[in-house]
């Protein structure tokens, strides 16, 4: 069974700073791709950003482009999420989901990850 682990979420001051973390254990797996989402109450899922093993390539949702920062580690089936500038808006559970069936173009929907992790809260205090 793979399972992925979220850490590092936690209270801020707006305009400050927090650096998510996201380590997969369990069978041995490997992964195209992992990401960030976020929920916040009464809203959907939506993305954060993503990255693409293959190529290092990495998407962002134009709310946080220029402030967040995805980075991982495919060996060790992990990814970060640095996040500078933050705004009350970011206040939210975030989880890390990984994608392992195959290749994909599409990153930003919640239904072409495999596995989840159980999320971490992120509060921004205005």
């Amino acid at each position: 069974q793979v399972q992925l682990g979220e850490s590092g979420g936690g209270l801020v001051q707006a305009g400050g700073s927090l650096r998510l973390s996201c380590v997969g254990s369990g069978r041995t797996f490997s992964s195209y791709a992992m990401g960030w989402f976020r929920q916040a109450p009464g809203k959907e899922r939506e993305v954060v950003a993503a990255i693409r093993w293959s190529g290092r390539s990495t998407y962002y949702a134009d709310s946080v482009k220029g402030r967040f920062t995805i980075s991982g580690d495919n060996a060790k089936n992990s990814v970060y999420l640095q996040m500078s500038s933050l705004i009350p808006e970011d206040t939210a559970v975030y989880y890390c989901p990984a994608r392992v069936r195959g290749p994909d173009l599409v990153l930003t929907f919640a239904g072409r990850y495999d596995y989840w992790g159980q999320g971490t809260q992120v509060t921004v205090s205005s």
